[in-house]
């Protein structure tokens, strides 16, 4: 599912709010979880998961076209972890 069946689904469960409020709402949580992640905070929705940052260390790689050895240097990415809520809801 992407944003704008996001957008799509929230509009037809409510009738108080038009497409471009729920836009932006999405937009604002979209943004705000960006910002904080990039200033490495961890982020918690109770009932729902956690967001955090986790670093990969640098590796050695090889170029599957050429076959020649490259480095990968240490990067972040953003890591997910399911609230156990979450976990029972989707296992029923």
């Amino acid at each position: 599912m992407n944003k704008s069946e996001i957008i799509k689904n929230i509009n037809k469960e409510t009738s108080s709010l038009n497409k471009s409020d729920i836009k932006e709402g999405v937009d604002s949580l979209i943004n705000f979880l960006t910002y904080n992640l990039g200033l490495a905070n961890r982020i918690e929705m109770r009932g729902f998961g956690s967001f955090s940052l986790r670093r990969r260390q640098a590796r050695l790689s090889r170029n599957p076209k050429t076959g020649t050895s490259i480095t990968i240097d240490s990067r972040y990415h953003t890591y997910f972890r399911a609230s156990k809520l979450l976990k029972s809801d989707l296992n029923e």
